[in-house]
Protein backbone atom coordinates (compact mmCIF):
# COMPACT_ATOMS: atom_id res chain seq x y z
CA UNK A 1 0.00 0.00 0.00
CA UNK A 2 2.59 2.70 0.90
CA UNK A 3 4.63 1.58 -2.14
CA UNK A 4 1.90 3.09 -4.34
CA UNK A 5 2.10 6.52 -2.67
CA UNK A 6 4.59 9.38 -2.90
CA UNK A 7 4.46 11.86 -0.05
CA UNK A 8 4.74 15.56 -0.81
CA UNK A 9 5.89 17.79 2.04
CA UNK A 10 4.69 21.31 1.20
CA UNK A 11 7.28 23.82 2.40
CA UNK A 12 7.19 26.33 -0.44
CA UNK A 13 5.26 29.22 1.09
CA UNK A 14 6.33 32.74 1.96
CA UNK A 15 5.52 32.50 5.67
CA UNK A 16 3.85 35.91 5.58
CA UNK A 17 2.11 35.49 8.94
CA UNK A 18 5.45 34.40 10.42
CA UNK A 19 7.26 37.57 9.37
CA UNK A 20 8.51 36.03 6.12
CA UNK A 21 10.35 33.19 7.86
CA UNK A 22 10.35 29.78 6.20
CA UNK A 23 7.84 27.93 8.40
CA UNK A 24 9.48 24.57 7.81
CA UNK A 25 12.64 25.83 9.54
CA UNK A 26 10.91 27.34 12.59
CA UNK A 27 11.73 25.43 15.76
CA UNK A 28 8.92 23.75 17.66
CA UNK A 29 9.71 21.57 20.64
CA UNK A 30 13.40 21.86 19.82
CA UNK A 31 13.25 20.80 16.18
CA UNK A 32 12.26 22.40 12.85
CA UNK A 33 8.60 21.96 11.95
CA UNK A 34 9.45 20.23 8.67
CA UNK A 35 11.49 17.61 10.52
CA UNK A 36 8.52 16.75 12.75
CA UNK A 37 6.21 16.41 9.75
CA UNK A 38 8.74 14.47 7.68
CA UNK A 39 9.26 11.93 10.47
CA UNK A 40 5.50 11.30 10.72
CA UNK A 41 4.91 11.20 6.94
CA UNK A 42 7.82 9.05 5.76
CA UNK A 43 6.60 5.70 7.21
CA UNK A 44 3.25 6.13 5.45
CA UNK A 45 4.63 6.47 1.90
CA UNK A 46 7.23 4.94 -0.42
CA UNK A 47 9.21 8.18 -0.68
CA UNK A 48 8.89 11.87 0.12
CA UNK A 49 9.41 14.75 -2.27
CA UNK A 50 9.78 18.15 -0.64
CA UNK A 51 8.28 21.19 -2.31
CA UNK A 52 10.38 24.20 -1.27
CA UNK A 53 11.12 27.50 -2.96
CA UNK A 54 14.04 28.44 -0.72
CA UNK A 55 16.48 26.93 1.80
CA UNK A 56 17.07 23.86 -0.36
CA UNK A 57 20.19 22.77 1.61
CA UNK A 58 18.13 22.33 4.78
CA UNK A 59 15.41 20.35 3.04
CA UNK A 60 17.92 18.25 1.11
CA UNK A 61 19.51 17.32 4.44
CA UNK A 62 16.27 15.51 5.33
CA UNK A 63 17.44 13.02 2.72
CA UNK A 64 14.89 13.52 -0.02
CA UNK A 65 14.42 15.16 -3.42
CA UNK A 66 13.60 18.87 -3.21
CA UNK A 67 11.73 20.65 -6.01
CA UNK A 68 10.72 24.26 -6.50
CA UNK A 69 7.54 25.51 -8.14
CA UNK A 70 7.77 25.64 -11.92
CA UNK A 71 6.78 29.32 -11.95
CA UNK A 72 8.23 32.06 -9.78
CA UNK A 73 6.24 34.07 -7.29
CA UNK A 74 4.99 31.61 -4.67
CA UNK A 75 1.96 30.33 -6.53
CA UNK A 76 0.46 28.40 -3.59
CA UNK A 77 0.17 24.78 -2.49
CA UNK A 78 -1.31 23.50 -5.75
CA UNK A 79 1.81 24.66 -7.60
CA UNK A 80 3.93 22.74 -5.08
CA UNK A 81 1.80 19.62 -5.51
CA UNK A 82 2.09 19.88 -9.29
CA UNK A 83 5.87 20.37 -9.28
CA UNK A 84 6.48 17.53 -6.84
CA UNK A 85 3.89 15.29 -8.47
CA UNK A 86 5.65 15.62 -11.82
CA UNK A 87 8.73 14.08 -10.16
CA UNK A 88 6.80 11.17 -8.65
CA UNK A 89 6.45 7.74 -10.21
CA UNK A 90 3.78 6.25 -7.95
CA UNK A 91 0.06 6.09 -8.71
CA UNK A 92 -0.93 8.19 -5.70
CA UNK A 93 0.31 11.45 -4.20
CA UNK A 94 -0.20 12.45 -0.57
CA UNK A 95 0.47 16.11 0.23
CA UNK A 96 0.83 17.54 3.72
CA UNK A 97 1.84 21.01 4.95
CA UNK A 98 5.15 21.57 6.72
CA UNK A 99 3.47 23.43 9.59
CA UNK A 100 1.36 20.56 11.00
CA UNK A 101 3.71 18.77 13.40
CA UNK A 102 0.99 16.51 14.85
CA UNK A 103 0.25 14.89 11.48
CA UNK A 104 -1.72 11.67 12.07
CA UNK A 105 0.34 8.51 11.82
CA UNK A 106 -2.59 6.83 10.06
CA UNK A 107 -3.42 9.66 7.65
CA UNK A 108 -2.87 7.53 4.55
CA UNK A 109 -5.20 4.81 5.81
CA UNK A 110 -7.92 7.29 6.74
CA UNK A 111 -7.83 9.02 3.36
CA UNK A 112 -7.81 5.76 1.40
CA UNK A 113 -10.75 4.41 3.41
CA UNK A 114 -12.82 7.56 2.80
CA UNK A 115 -12.16 8.17 -0.87
CA UNK A 116 -14.34 5.47 -2.43
CA UNK A 117 -14.26 5.95 -6.20
CA UNK A 118 -13.18 9.61 -6.00
CA UNK A 119 -9.78 10.44 -7.52
CA UNK A 120 -8.84 12.63 -4.56
CA UNK A 121 -9.65 12.95 -0.89
CA UNK A 122 -8.96 15.58 1.75
CA UNK A 123 -9.55 15.87 5.49
CA UNK A 124 -12.43 17.31 7.50
CA UNK A 125 -11.92 17.93 11.21
CA UNK A 126 -15.68 18.15 11.77
CA UNK A 127 -15.73 21.94 11.38
CA UNK A 128 -13.79 22.59 8.20
CA UNK A 129 -11.75 21.04 5.42
CA UNK A 130 -7.96 20.98 5.53
CA UNK A 131 -7.28 20.83 1.78
CA UNK A 132 -3.48 20.62 1.86
CA UNK A 133 -3.83 17.18 3.48
CA UNK A 134 -4.66 15.64 0.14
CA UNK A 135 -4.47 12.17 -1.40
CA UNK A 136 -4.88 12.27 -5.16
CA UNK A 137 -4.34 10.02 -8.13
CA UNK A 138 -1.54 11.06 -10.45
CA UNK A 139 -3.86 11.00 -13.47
CA UNK A 140 -5.09 14.40 -12.25
CA UNK A 141 -1.68 16.05 -12.77
CA UNK A 142 -2.40 17.28 -16.34
CA UNK A 143 -5.71 18.77 -15.18
CA UNK A 144 -3.93 20.37 -12.22
CA UNK A 145 -1.32 21.91 -14.49
CA UNK A 146 -4.09 23.24 -16.78
CA UNK A 147 -5.91 24.68 -13.74
CA UNK A 148 -2.73 26.51 -12.69
CA UNK A 149 -2.01 27.66 -16.24
CA UNK A 150 -5.48 29.31 -16.27
CA UNK A 151 -4.31 31.39 -13.30
CA UNK A 152 -6.34 29.45 -10.73
CA UNK A 153 -4.80 28.90 -7.29
CA UNK A 154 -7.67 28.10 -4.90
CA UNK A 155 -7.53 24.66 -3.31
CA UNK A 156 -11.27 24.54 -2.58
CA UNK A 157 -12.10 25.27 -6.24
CA UNK A 158 -9.76 22.47 -7.34
CA UNK A 159 -11.37 20.04 -4.90
CA UNK A 160 -14.90 20.93 -6.05
CA UNK A 161 -13.95 20.71 -9.73
CA UNK A 162 -12.76 17.12 -9.29
CA UNK A 163 -15.35 15.83 -6.84
CA UNK A 164 -13.08 15.35 -3.86
CA UNK A 165 -14.15 13.06 -1.06
CA UNK A 166 -13.35 13.98 2.52
CA UNK A 167 -12.23 11.83 5.41
CA UNK A 168 -14.06 12.58 8.65
CA UNK A 169 -11.26 13.06 11.16
CA UNK A 170 -13.24 14.85 13.86
CA UNK A 171 -12.01 12.27 16.38
CA UNK A 172 -8.44 13.52 15.89
CA UNK A 173 -9.10 17.17 14.98
CA UNK A 174 -6.11 18.24 17.12
CA UNK A 175 -3.79 16.41 14.67
CA UNK A 176 -4.47 19.06 12.03
CA UNK A 177 -3.33 21.92 14.23
CA UNK A 178 -0.99 24.04 12.17
CA UNK A 179 1.43 26.74 13.15
CA UNK A 180 0.56 29.81 11.11
CA UNK A 181 1.65 32.67 13.35
CA UNK A 182 4.06 33.19 16.24
CA UNK A 183 1.42 32.69 18.97
CA UNK A 184 0.69 29.19 17.65
CA UNK A 185 4.16 28.02 18.71
CA UNK A 186 3.06 28.15 22.34
CA UNK A 187 -0.37 26.60 21.73
CA UNK A 188 0.99 23.37 20.27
Amino acid sequence: MPSEITGILLAGGQGQRMGGHDKGLIAWRGEPLAAHVYRRLAPQVARVIISANRNHPFYTALGEVVVADRDDGYQGPLAGIAAAGEQATSEWLLSVPCDAPLLPLDLTDRLRAAMGAAPLCTVSDGDRLHPTFLLMHRRLLPALRAFLDRGERRMHAWLREHGAASADCADIAHAFFNINQPGDLERG
